[in-house]
Formats: C-alpha cells, sequence, structure tokens
C-alpha cells in the first residue's frame, strides 16, 4: 500500500508555537500526529510535546498494533504527563489537544483519536468522508441545536493533561481505498479553511505535498494569527480520484493578478 505524507507547523503571530507534529511509517504501519499545547496554562509546548515524543515512541516497539493497543498507548501518555505535572507546580495544569491518524498497512485499516479540537478528516473520492467532533463549547451547542456565534471554539471540555481526565475519542476502523486523503490539524488550520476548499484544493493537485502548501498558502494570505500545524496522507492516488476543478471555484488558491 502507497503511502506519502507532507507536514507543516508555522508559527503565525503567537509569541511562540505550542504545537507539535510527528510522523511513524515502516512496512507495517503509520501514525500521523498533531499537539497542541493548551493556551493560557504554562507548559503548553512541554506537554505537547511529551505527548508525541510517547505516542510515537511505543508505536517503535509494538509487536501487536490494533486499537487497543493505541487507546492504551494515550492512556500512557495521559499517565507520563500526570507524572510530568507531578514533578513542577509551575506546570501542574499543563495540557494539549491530540490528533492521531493510525493506518495497518497489512490490513489496509484505518482508525484515528483525537482530544480537544486538534482534527482528523478525511477525504474519499476527493469529498469530504467523515470528520471529528472537537471536545469544545461550541461545538456542544452546535449538537444540542444552540446558536454558537461568537463562542470562542478554544474553550474546551477535553484535553489530556486536563482535569476532570475525560475518555480520548476513537473512531471505528475503516477499510481503505486506494485514492483516500487525510487531513491531520490543529485549529490554527482548520479555522480559516472550509471543507470545500479543502476538498477544491484536493482536485487542483497531483501530489500530496502540493496540497497541503496550496491550502497552507490560502490559511497564509486569509489570516495568520495563531499557528499552522498540518500533516496531509495520501494514500494510493487520490489525484486519479478527484475531479478536474473549475477556474472559478479555485480563485482563492490562485496568486492574485495586479
Amino acid at each position: 500500500m502507497k503511502i506519502v505524507f507532507a507536514s507543516r507547523c508555522q508559527q503565525g503571530l503567537r509569541d511562540d508555537n505550542q504545537d507539535r507534529t510527528g510522523a511513524a511509517l515502516d512496512d507495517r504501519r503509520a501514525c500521523f500526529v498533531v499537539c497542541d499545547g493548551v493556551a493560557g496554562l504554562p507548559g503548553g509546548e512541554m506537554a505537547a510535546q511529551l505527548v508525541r515524543d510517547s505516542l510515537l515512541s511505543q508505536l517503535e516497539n509494538c509487536e501487536h498494533f490494533t486499537p487497543d493497543f493505541t487507546r492504551q498507548a494515550i492512556e500512557q501518555c495521559r499517565f507520563a504527563l500526570h507524572e510530568a505535572q507531578g514533578k513542577n507546580p509551575k506546570f501542574a495544569r499543563m495540557s494539549t489537544t491530540l490528533a492521531a491518524l493510525f493506518i495497518d498497512r497489512q490490513k489496509q485499516r484505518a482508525w484515528w483519536a483525537h482530544a480537544g479540537d486538534s482534527r482528523v478528516y478525511h477525504f474519499r473520492r476527493g469529498v469530504l468522508h467523515e470528520v471529528t467532533r472537537d471536545h469544545s463549547l461550541a461545538q456542544q451547542l452546535k449538537e444540542a441545536g444552540y446558536e454558537n456565534t461568537g463562542i470562542n471554539s478554544n474553550l474546551l471540555y477535553n484535553a489530556l493533561g486536563a482535569e476532570p481526565p475525560r475518555a480520548v475519542s476513537f473512531s471505528h476502523q475503516i477499510a481503505l481505498e486506494d485514492g483516500d486523503a487525510f487531513l491531520v490539524c490543529t485549529d490554527g488550520f482548520w479555522l480559516n479553511l472550509t471543507t470545500g476548499e479543502m476538498e477544491q484544493a484536493l482536485r487542483m493537485v497531483n501530489a500530496c505535498e502540493e496540497w497541503l502548501a496550496l491550502m497552507e498558502q490560502a490559511v497564509s494570505r486569509n489570516v495568520k494569527k495563531d499557528n499552522l500545524s498540518a500533516l496531509a496522507v495520501w494514500i494510493g492516488e487520490p489525484e486519479e480520484a478527484t475531479l478536474l476543478y473549475s477556474l472559478a471555484d479555485s480563485a482563492r488558491f490562485l496568486p492574485p493578478r495586479f
């Protein structure tokens, strides 16, 4: 099974970058992860790095790569973060979001996990197939049918390291198809792109790196206040599964003419 990926971790107008991205890929399995340290609390970047590093290191020595193993691995990340919180009172509340995509290359199956408002998007045949649901107040209000305009999307009720601890959300397993594409990203990336724009960008390119670069360019031209972190993952040949784009629909992704 052919897998290619591209990654970005770009600082915006913030004083620091608390985002961390990572990937592990071998003949049997793959993992793509983003973590975003929760702002407003000291140690967010430490929490993000600890969780990313802990998760990837556990996968290196994994003999039985299953959803159950990845659940245990993420709980181990939570435990390691709790231990680190206890060693320094200054960082006692440090926490991080998580979005992780797992791929069993031998069984050609995938699943994903998330906590907070970092997301995993799954595109099939060039259109959005599934996306994670944020652990945020804004998402809760939306799902309950209430108006959430003006609600800060960063008000989270779940993140690794936060109190009280809550379960990480896991997807069901899916059978992969040639042409599947995934985007694993922090809120600084997805907040400034609609899913329609993500789909349109996918239809305009012939390579995974081009897809991510095109979306990054659109976000950067629009607003670059937050940090932009994302991993784009292609299974097989997505460019053969998408439709030709129209010039009118693609205007946002083309450089302005003077």
